[in-house]
């Protein structure tokens, strides 16, 4: 187990040390300036050149200009965007918690849905609800997520008024940033309107959770039924048929733990999708959170908050499915001879 956490920990080592290396070239790769690029300042005068060319380095070997980068990126300075001149540190950060509140009740509620359904489908793969569920799972696996976007917009928002078509939260209601995920930074908040506002922000993130956690969902489904049908014709859960056991104790206490098994590692890869899809849902809905501003910063060529914004974003998802793999291993002794 140790020698496996050690392997582990060094691809994630060396995974994030590639990273680093494309995140640096990036300002060499970028049009213009590369000091400008590093820095994010739009006008350098002669004097402030001078002085910036030898705090990155720049008149040295590019492996020393690598180690001040990494020496700049694990201080916090990121350099300025371009558009407004603010910190980029500050400005990832901000808009970070976002994402990652819209992802996390995504791949929540694709957990939540998608086990159950692929359990089912599996009991009675050629009946009425076994078929049903998998048609179901492929219709929403084909659907175009802005297609689909669009289509709850217009009927839940703009035809029937239930939910919002955008934003995080209303105008009407002022939340002090604590954490930066909004039903928690609500639940903190002492403010006499707490129960509105909940209530507010739980309708304005519903249709983005349940578009972002459709693809997810219809995943899972196939996975979980694959994994129970293949479960079921395993040697062991033929000798409990033979003890005796319903179908309900026999799926209970043997198939359902060793089906879920892999799922472990699936919720990692589903996390990476869910990042990538997160992009477009949040531009869709006009969400707040790191894929929107990446995606705005790309149509203003804001190269030093896009190559922040790919750096985090790229270590949020390696790390991620770092981690699922290892948890995948602890749960599952016979992939640590892999």
């Amino acid at each position: 187990m140790i020698v496996f956490l050690l392997r582990r920990l060094f691809l994630l080592g060396t995974v994030l040390f590639g990273l680093s290396l494309f995140a640096f070239s990036l300002g060499y790769l970028f049009p213009g300036d590369p000091l400008q690029n590093f820095s994010g300042l739009r006008y350098i005068n002669a004097e402030v050149r001078a002085q910036l060319i030898l705090e990155y380095r720049l008149d040295d070997s590019y492996r020393a200009q690598y180690f001040a980068f990494l020496g700049r990126i694990f201080q916090g300075d990121w350099g300025l965007s371009f558009a407004s001149q603010q910190p980029l540190f500050n400005e990832v950060w901000a808009v970070l918690p976002a994402t990652l509140e819209l992802t996390a009740y995504a791949l929540l509620l694709s957990f939540m849905l998608g086990v159950p359904l692929g359990i089912l489908a599996a009991i009675k793969p050629e009946g009425v609800i076994g078929k049903s569920i998998s048609t179901m799972a492929l219709v929403g696996y084909s659907l175009p997520i802005f297609w689909w976007a669009l289509l709850l917009i217009m009927f839940f928002s703009v035809t029937l008024g239930w939910f919002p078509s955008g934003g995080r939260l209303g105008v009407l209601f002022e939340i002090p940033t604590v954490t930066g995920f909004m039903l928690v930074d609500i639940l903190l908040a002492d403010v006499n309107y707490q129960q509105a506002a909940l209530w507010d922000a739980a309708r304005h993130l519903a249709l983005p959770t349940l578009v972002l956690a459709t693809y997810p969902t219809t995943v899972m489904i196939r996975f979980v039924r694959d994994a129970m049908l293949d479960v079921w014709e395993q040697n062991y859960i033929k000798t409990a048929k033979a003890k005796g056991l319903n179908r309900v104790q026999v799926l209970y206490r043997h198939g359902l733990r060793n089906a879920l098994l892999p799922v472990i590692r699936q919720v990692g890869l589903q996390f990476s999708a869910l990042i990538t899809l997160a992009m477009l849902t949040e531009v869709i809905f006009s969400w707040p959170g790191i894929g929107r501003w990446l995606i705005d910063s790309i149509y203003q060529r804001n190269f030093p908050a896009i190559q922040a914004g790919l750096m985090v974003i790229s270590t949020l998802v390696i790390t991620i499915n770092m981690l699922t793999e290892i948890l995948h291993t602890v749960f599952n002794p016979l992939a640590r001879k892999y």
